[in-house]
């Protein structure tokens, strides 16, 4: 998933930034405080992993901590010299222009009776906190659970073509985004599906910005 977001320009999170999986796919401007080597509107970075150690808040690809320097010659290695930086950052809605969200099917994927997939390009500055799925037409709809990451699964499989109910954070509650056709009858593993939907809700949270630490 990782490297083809953002100019792979990525992040692991520390666990209240993660939230479990659920912060997997949030988007955040984070610009370091080094006058000398930093820009002052830094660059921003996708979570996609957790970072399980407790010296950081962010573990920034190579490429996003060099992105953070001034553009001049040579300071973006230099940059990478530090290691660790005095960081501030905050999280801002994910944007990607026109394209639509998508649903990719893992490979972990058995037809017909196991289901993973992934959410992608997700917009806005929400979380996916439940997802139901059903039959296309059908009204008896099932839940699935977060595996791991931005992961969902379910053994109950309904047959031919998959339609999806998000449950999203949206301000300061949360709203539901029906993707009426999602995957095909005949899904196959390892493909990605356009939802036909996307979300642009911002979901209300604290503590922007905030003074941390972040190392390559």
């Amino acid at each position: 998933m990782a490297t083809g977001f953002f100019a792979g320009h990525i992040a692991a999170a520390m666990p209240s930034i993660y939230k479990d999986g659920a912060g997997c796919g949030a988007c955040f401007q984070v610009r370091c405080k080094n006058t000398t080597l930093c820009s002052s509107k830094g660059t921003t970075v996708m979570v996609t992993d957790l970072n399980k150690s407790n010296q950081t808040d962010l573990v920034l690809s190579s490429r996003a901590f060099r992105a953070m320097a001034k553009p001049v010659v040579g300071a973006d290695t230099d940059l990478l010299k530090q290691g660790i930086l005095d960081i501030e950052y905050q999280r801002v809605p994910c944007e990607y222009g026109n394209k639509k969200m998508s649903v990719r099917v893992e490979e972990s994927s058995k037809k017909p009776n196991y289901l993973a997939i992934k959410l992608l390009y997700q917009g806005g500055q929400t979380e996916v906190v439940a997802i139901d799925i059903a039959q296309v037409g059908s009204s008896h709809w099932s839940y699935m659970t977060r595996s791991h990451g931005a992961v969902w699964v379910t053994d109950k499989v309904p047959t031919g073509a998959l339609q999806f109910k998000f449950v999203v954070t949206a301000g300061y509650d949360g709203k539901m985004v029906w993707s009426q056709r999602v995957l095909p009858p005949n899904w196959e593993a390892g493909k990605t599906y356009d939802a036909g939907v996307q979300i642009t809700d911002i979901a209300q949270e604290g503590c922007d910005p905030c003074d941390h630490h972040i190392w390559t």
